[in-house]
C-alpha cells in the first residue's frame, strides 16, 4: 500500500463542497427585477437559456457517460491482455532459443503493448496475486493493481530452469479509444442538434402562438388603453386567448379595463350631474346675490327713511320755537328781543349745527391716517374733552390702560370713538335710578384670536344697561335718543363706522348681575395689532388737543 493510500485511508473524507448557484445568477430573482437577463426580452431570456441549458446537458451526460466507457475499455484491454499472455505463455516458457526473438519482434511491432519478466517483488504483483500465480504455473491471471491496471499476469518455470519467472503483460486498444473520443465528439453533435431541432420548433410552432402572440396582444390592448382608443381596443378578443395560465392573466385584464370603463361611465355621468348642478347653484346665487342687493337696496331705503323721520322729529321742535319767535319779531319789529328769548334761540340753533355735525360724521368716508398711538393718552384726553362739556355729570372715571400699550391707528377718529362712548355712559348712569355710586372703568390687553393679535379697549360703567328691545340694533342710526346723550341718535352709528374703517369690531353688551338684573353695559373696541407704523409714537396730555 502506497503512501498515499495510506493517508487517504486515515483522513476523514472531506465534505462535499455546495454548488455554485449558477442559475439564480442568470434568471432574475423572484423578488426583484434583477439578474443577468432582466433587461432582455423573452426571446432572448429563451435564447440564452436554451443554450446554456443544451451545453449543461451536454456536459453532464458526457461526464456521466465516460465512467462506463472507461469501464468497459478497461475491461476489453484486461481481456485482450489474458488472451494475448495465454497465447506468448507457450513460446515464453519453452526452453528453445528459436522462439524468443519472435516473442521480441512480435511486442517491438506492437508499442502499445508491454511485457516485464522478473520476481514478484520487481513487477509490484500484490503478494495473494504472486502466490496464486505460483501455485498454477502457466495459468494467466487478471491483474488490475497499479502499476499494471487491465494486465495479466503468469507464472512460468522453463524446463532446466531451477526457479520460476513471473510474466507480466499490459496491452492497450487505440482504436477503440479513438472510437470512443469520436463517440463523444458524435454524441455531443448529436446532442446540440437535437436540441437546437427543438427549439426550432418551440420557436417556430409553440412560442409564437402561446407566448410571443399572447404578449403582442396584451400590449397593443394597453397602448391603446393609454392612447384612450376605441373601447374593443382595449380588450383582447376571446378567440385568441389561451387557456392557460397567461390566459387567466388575460381574462383578468379585460375584466379589470371593463370594471374600470364602467367606473368612468359613472364618474362620467357624476361630473355631468355634478356640472348641472354647479350651474344650478350658479343661477341661484347670482339669483340670491340680486335679491340681497334688493334687500341691501331695501335696507338702505328703510334706513333712509328711518333716518329721515328721525330728522324731521328732531327738527321739528328747534324750528317751532325759532318760528314761534321770528313771528313775534315779525308782530313788532320794534320790541327788542328778550335775552331769555335770545338765548333759547341760539340753543336752538346749536342743537340744529350738533344735529347737522352728526350727519356729517355718519355720512363721511375717508381712510384713517393711522399712527402708533398710546391708548392710556387717547383716554385720558376723551375723558377730558367728555368733563369740558357742562351739559354733561361726568361720573369718576377710572383708567386701566397700560401706559405701554399701544395700537396703530387715526388718533383724531378714535378719540371721537371714545368721547361718544363715555358719553353715553355718562348719560346712561346720569338717568339711572340703582342707587349706585357711578363709576366708569376703562381696560385694555392685547389677545390672541384664530392666529391674528387683537387689542381689546373696553368701556365699562354701572348703569342700568341696555335695552333688549335695541340691544340687536344698537349701532343703527337713530336706535335710541337714550343712548346718545348729542340727541341726534347717531352717535354709536357714527363710532361703530370709525371702528370698521380701521378693520376692527365695536361690541356692545350688558354686564349680568348675580339674580340675572343688568349690572352695566361694556363696550368693547377690537383693532387688529400689526406691524407698528414707521411713525413716533404720539402722546397726548390730558387736556390737549391732537
Amino acid at each position: 500500500m502506497s503512501a498515499r493510500d495510506v493517508a487517504n485511508s486515515v483522513a476523514p473524507p472531506a465534505r462535499p463542497r455546495p454548488p455554485a448557484r449558477i442559475i439564480t445568477r442568470i434568471v432574475p430573482s423572484r423578488e426583484a427585477g434583477h439578474g443577468l437577463l432582466a433587461g432582455m426580452r423573452i426571446r432572448k431570456k429563451l435564447f440564452v437559456l436554451h443554450t446554456f441549458f443544451s451545453l449543461a446537458l451536454t456536459l453532464i451526460l458526457l461526464v456521466a457517460i465516460r465512467p462506463a466507457i472507461a469501464r468497459i475499455l478497461d475491461r476489453a484491454d484486461s481481456q485482450a491482455s489474458m488472451d494475448l499472455l495465454s497465447t506468448l505463455v507457450p513460446d515464453l516458457s519453452s526452453a528453445r532459443a528459436s522462439r524468443a526473438p519472435k516473442v521480441v519482434d512480435f511486442l517491438a511491432a506492437r508499442p502499445h503493448i508491454v511485457l516485464k519478466e522478473g520476481s514478484a517483488s520487481e513487477l509490484e504483483i500484490p503478494r495473494e496475486l504472486a502466490v496464486n500465480a505460483s501455485t498454477t504455473p502457466g495459468r494467466v491471471l487478471e491483474l488490475t493493481t497499479p502499476p499494471w491496471e487491465a494486465s495479466a499476469v503468469v507464472f512460468v518455470t522453463p524446463p532446466g530452469a531451477s526457479e520460476g519467472r513471473y510474466i507480466a503483460l499490459s496491452t492497450s486498444s487505440p482504436a477503440a479509444r479513438a472510437a470512443v473520443t469520436g463517440l463523444y465528439i458524435f454524441t455531443l453533435i448529436a446532442l446540440l442538434v437535437v436540441y437546437a431541432l427543438v427549439v426550432i420548433a418551440l420557436e417556430i410552432f409553440v412560442l409564437p402562438q402561446a407566448v410571443y402572440d399572447p404578449i403582442r396582444r396584451v400590449l397593443a390592448a394597453d397602448r391603446a388603453v393609454q392612447e384612450n382608443k376605441a373601447t374593443d381596443e382595449e380588450l383582447v378578443p376571446e378567440i385568441y386567448i389561451p387557456q392557460d395560465e397567461l390566459g387567466e392573466i388575460m381574462r383578468s385584464r379585460n375584466d379589470s379595463v371593463r370594471a374600470l370603463r364602467r367606473n368612468q361611465q359613472a364618474l362620467n355621468v357624476a361630473l355631468a350631474q355634478l356640472e348641472s348642478a354647479a350651474g344650478d347653484l350658479k343661477k341661484k346665487n347670482h339669483l340670491l346675490e340680486t335679491a340681497q342687493r334688493n334687500l341691501a337696496d331695501a335696507d338702505r331705503l328703510a334706513s333712509l327713511g328711518m333716518m329721515s323721520a328721525g330728522i324731521a322729529h328732531e327738527l321739528n321742535t328747534p324750528l317751532a320755537v325759532i318760528k314761534g319767535s321770528v313771528e313775534q319779531i315779525a308782530q313788532d319789529p320794534s320790541r327788542p328781543v328778550e335775552p331769555a328769548r335770545a338765548a333759547l334761540m341760539l340753543r336752538v340753533v346749536e342743537r340744529l349745527e350738533r344735529l347737522s355735525e352728526s350727519l356729517l360724521d355718519f355720512a363721511r368716508v375717508r381712510p384713517p391716517r393711522s399712527r402708533e398711538v398710546a391708548i392710556a393718552a387717547l383716554v385720558d384726553e376723551a375723558a377730558t374733552l367728555v368733563r369740558l362739556d357742562r351739559s354733561i355729570r361726568m361720573p369718576a372715571l377710572e383708567n386701566r390702560v397700560p401706559a405701554s400699550l399701544h395700537t396703530v391707528c387715526d388718533p383724531d377718529r378714535m378719540t371721537q370713538v371714545l368721547v361718544n362712548l363715555i358719553r353715553n355712559a355718562a348719560d346712561a348712569m346720569t338717568n339711572s335710578s340703582s342707587g349706585r355710586a357711578a363709576e366708569i372703568v376703562v381696560e385694555a390687553d392685547e389677545t390672541e384670536k384664530d392666529g391674528q393679535r387683537w387689542m381689546s379697549l373696553r368701556i365699562r360703567d354701572n348703569g342700568p344697561g341696555i335695552s333688549p328691545a335695541i340691544l340687536s340694533r344698537l349701532f343703527e342710526p337713530f336706535a335710541s335718543t337714550r343712548l346718545d346723550s348729542r340727541g341726534t341718535g347717531l352717535g354709536l352709528a357714527v363710532a361703530e363706522g370709525i371702528v370698521r374703517e380701521h378693520g376692527g369690531v365695536l361690541l356692545g353688551r350688558n354686564i349680568p348681575g348675580p339674580d340675572q338684573s343688568s349690572m352695566g353695559a361694556v363696550f368693547e373696541i377690537l383693532l387688529p395689532q400689526g406691524k407698528p407704523a414707521a411713525a413716533p409714537v404720539i402722546e397726548y396730555a390730558a387736556g390737549q388737543q391732537p
